[in-house]
């Protein structure tokens, strides 16, 4: 009588030993590989390769004391060439690298990169780093679905138009500013004028299926402080953080804004409304340049190269709505305006491709007014599209009002102004601790649209 299990392991090897055959007949016969021939900064030369521009490599660094048995290897992306040589930047900080160093491509044939980033349902509740990897120390993401950055363009007249407003908890955007499903918006703010605030704010009390945050290039220290104390438990359990912190190299930084919009693009594509909250445009301009000017490139506007603004409008063209019936993307980008400039390069491009910009004051900060909202400087591209004409016509006498006390507000404050001379103005210097009082919220305290809308009524709806 035949050993049934001695047949049964032996097709169990004859399967392995297929599919193994399988594998390695799918392996090229041999393997390229370059040398480092310079490394100047950031930028590595290498020669003897012929790979496309954005692909990934592999640079083999010497053995070390504590890691004898096996090479010790670096990752690095293609970020230019010039004749025969390929400038590389690594994705992280290099230590030991010599002349010589072997380099070779993690892809072969094509040349394309083959890395791929973790997507789904699985990251939410989860923080990542630029390249994918957890930063929680809670469980692994190797078995999540994965996905390169890159993906096809959506064709603009198939998107589906921006017509349904979205409830994002603060009074004066609701009423004011109205944001629609599919809007990208700009919140443009110096430093210290509470602007993680308010984006927290949003985060918490926007109704959205799934929240991506894109943490770039700011202090480690406040990633741990917007998830925890800005973000909270609430907000965190419907979120994805992707935090590329200041101390990381540029091509992170660039990778970990692609990656945060890639995971969104993977949401929207299931169906679902996100909320994409990017901090910020700004270091994300800031880390193109980097790279650029190191590989050469020469600058243009205020050190920045044109590379740059060519970049700026293919991460924000990634967000919105999709096709009729299916998910979309609302995004919010922070953009640093330094000292305050409202002409800095980088806030000028992004007021140009955005769908609207929210300015935050330092002068209303500094004096104690939350969210200080510089309702005059601000302004919502598809607020008619999206609000009735009992809106629009309160928000217009609001703003007439508000606009017409700050001009006349130092002869108020000098004693300069009497009553009854201007019934407008009047009117304005009446009414003004009630728009003042509107325009102000507390941390912890939501206004839904219908709040927000009936406030806005209450304070300016028997204007004449």
């Amino acid at each position: 009588m035949p050993d049934m299990s001695s047949s049964f392991h032996h097709q169990r090897w004859q399967q392995a030993l297929r599919r193994t055959r399988q594998r390695v007949a799918g392996l090229p016969g041999h393997q390229v590989s370059g040398r480092v021939i310079r490394a100047t900064g950031m930028v590595i030369e290498v020669v003897g390769l012929r790979v496309a521009v954005g692909s990934a490599c592999r640079i083999e660094l010497p053995h070390t004391e504590t890691v004898a048995s096996h090479a010790v290897y670096a990752e690095a992306e293609v970020v230019g060439f010039a004749g025969e040589k390929l400038f590389l930047m690594p994705l992280e900080e290099i230590s030991g690298l010599m002349p010589g160093a072997r380099v070779t491509p993690l892809s072969e044939g094509s040349g394309l990169s083959a890395r791929r980033f973790p997507l789904g349902e699985a990251l939410l509740g989860r923080v990542l780093d630029g390249n994918g990897n957890p930063l929680d120390d809670r469980e692994s993401v190797e078995e999540c679905p994965r996905a390169t950055l890159t993906t096809a363009p959506l064709n603009p007249l198939s998107r589906a138009p921006i017509e349904d407003q979205i409830d994002v908890g603060i009074r004066a955007i609701n009423a004011l500013l109205s944001v629609g499903r599919g809007q990208r918006m700009g919140l443009f703010a110096g430093s210290g004028v509470g602007k993680s605030v308010l984006l927290g704010m949003m985060a918490r009390y926007t109704q959205a299926d799934v929240i991506v945050v894109g943490l770039i290039g700011e202090r480690g220290r406040e990633v741990q402080d917007f998830i925890d104390n800005i973000l909270g438990p609430e907000g965190r359990r419907r979120a994805v953080v992707v935090a590329a912190p200041a101390d990381t190299s540029p091509l992170q930084r660039l990778q970990g804004a692609s990656y945060a919009t890639r995971l969104a693009e993977g949401f929207r594509d299931e169906g679902r409304n996100v909320l994409l909250i990017m901090d910020s445009l700004t270091r994300y301009a800031m880390a193109q340049r980097e790279i650029a000017l190191a590989i050469g490139e020469p600058p243009a506007t205020k050190g920045y190269p044109p590379s740059v603004f060519a970049k700026l409008p293919g991460l924000v063209e990634r967000a919105g709505n999709a096709e009729r019936g299916g998910g979309s993307i609302t995004a919010f980008y922070t953009v640093l305006t330094e000292g305050d400039d409202q002409q800095d390069p980088i806030a000028d491009s992004a007021r140009a491709i955005l769908d609207g910009h929210i300015v935050l004051s330092r002068t209303l900060a500094e004096a104690g007014h939350y969210p200080a909202i510089d309702i005059e400087a601000s302004i919502s591209r598809a607020m008619t599209a999206i609000t009735d004409t009992d809106q629009q016509r309160w928000s217009q006498v609001f703003k007439r009002l508000f606009s017409r006390y700050q001009r006349n507000r130092d002869l108020i404050s000098v004693g300069a102004y009497s009553p009854g001379h201007d019934p407008q103005l009047d009117e304005a210097v009446q009414r003004f601790p009630a728009l003042e009082s509107f325009l102000q919220q507390g941390m912890e305290e939501c206004a839904t649209m219908q709040e927000s809308r009936q406030a806005l009524a209450a304070v300016v709806g028997g204007h004449k």
